[in-house]
């Protein structure tokens, strides 16, 4: 954080209120998870969509390279020099609703206060975060609590620093014009989502499969993709409930931030088989675009309509209008879950229970969710690409005939 020459430095917390470094006795990242969790209830009550805001231009500057040390807190827009305050020392805005996941960012590297901090005005702090300041308060130095300063609005910050130097991201001012209309009995008015944050150049998760491609010099297959195949491949073929299994979040979202950073992962190091099965299906889960692709789930949804003799042709004619590249990478990973089916004597898991694991994974409506209704032909097809794998994705036509369905690994 920079020093002011004159000796201060005024800190303005905007959105969610940041822990303090006094606090590192305590596990931050699951009073964040508290907090977050608190914080989406209150949001749900005033029919607020929260997401990290965009972050401004000037943190976008292509002036910053990509190379810079710190370009993974830049690109983001959290921190900004806001000018001086009322006493000439110099104030830094700390974003909070721009924070992203952990596995993007390491949240601790934004938790290193320095000692000359003056002030920290926190502006909409959650009752949440005012009671568990109330309890952890005389755990902390006198003198820093009184550094302190809660403030329900903005309107309220105008007493205190020079409000119009400040660089308040929209969905603050979004946030504050709610709850005053809220508070005068007013209703809000629609919110607009901001437009998403350019990835990290090592990005993994959450970005387009173009994406992944056009970083990994042409590569058709994901590198998550292809090393959590491979690993289990050796390693966990014959492993009871393999992907029905959770892992800790803990443990996945740091191997996710590692992914992201592009630093290497062993999963060896982890001692559980299931880690690799649960990276796998989030990174499917976080495409920004399904796998089987959103123009492709009303189709999906018909195969239950289709005779049970010519479902596999009709995946195959559904497949077809994928895209090239959709297909090859789902090939590769219907591929290997059909190798796992093989094993399910061992594994329990054959090709209906890994379409129940895998459907809404592969595929989901591009507003709201899927129903329960949806559930049965997502499932379905899904059962239909694993179990008959070898014709579904053979390139020559298949011959058509009665029964060509009772073939394929049988396991219950």
């Amino acid at each position: 954080m920079p020093e002011s020459p004159r000796g201060g430095v005024g800190t303005v917390c905007l959105g969610r209120p940041a822990q303090q470094q006094s606090m590192s006795q305590l596990d931050l990242e699951e009073l964040a998870e508290i907090e977050l969790q608190r914080d989406e209830e209150e949001a749900a009550a005033l029919h607020i969509v929260r997401r990290p805001s965009a972050a401004p231009a000037a943190a976008q500057d292509p002036a910053l390279s990509m190379n810079h040390p710190f370009y993974d807190v830049a690109r983001h827009g959290i921190l900004q020099v806001a000018g001086e305050d009322r006493f000439g020392r110099r104030v830094i805005t700390f974003s909070c609703c721009r924070m992203p996941p952990s596995h993007e960012l390491n949240h601790r590297r934004l938790l290193e206060y320095k000692k000359n901090l003056k002030a920290l005005y926190v502006v909409h702090p959650t009752n949440f975060i005012k009671v568990l300041w109330t309890i952890f308060k005389p755990l902390i130095s006198h003198k820093f609590g009184k550094k302190v300063i809660y403030l329900n609005g903005l309107s309220e910050l105008r007493e205190h620093l020079k409000y119009d130097q400040l660089i308040v991201p929209p969905e603050v001012l979004r946030y504050d014009e709610k709850l005053r209309n809220l508070h005068e009995g007013r209703s809000p008015s629609p919110a607009k989502m901001p437009p998403p944050r350019p990835p990290l150049p090592t990005q993994q998760f959450g970005v387009s499969l173009q994406y992944l491609k056009d970083k990994n010099q042409g590569e058709l297959i994901p590198p998550v993709l292809r090393f959590t195949v491979t690993y289990l491949r050796e390693k966990g073929l014959r492993t009871e409930g393999l992907f029905r299994r959770s892992a800790s979040v803990h443990t996945i979202r740091e191997i996710q931030r590692l992914y992201n950073q592009g630093k290497p992962v062993n999963f060896d190091d982890y001692g559980d088989i299931h880690v690799p099965a649960v990276i796998l299906k989030t990174f499917l889960r976080e495409l920004p675009q399904p796998l089987l692709t959103f123009r492709a789930y009303e189709q999906i949804l018909g195969i239950t309509s289709v005779e049970s003799s010519l479902r596999v042709t009709r995946c195959r004619q559904i497949l077809q209008s994928l895209p090239e590249h959709n297909r090859a990478v789902l090939s590769y990973l219907m591929g290997f879950l059909h190798e796992v089916s093989r094993e399910c004597i061992f594994n329990r898991m054959n090709s209906s229970n890994l379409a129940c694991v895998f459907g809404l994974n592969l595929i989901w409506p591009s507003q709201g969710a899927s129903s329960l209704s949806a559930l049965v032909p997502l499932n379905l097809f899904t059962e239909l690409l694993i179990e008959y794998y070898e014709k579904v994705f053979s390139t020559p036509e298949a011959p058509e005939a009665h029964g060509e369905l009772s073939t394929g690994t049988q396991c219950r």
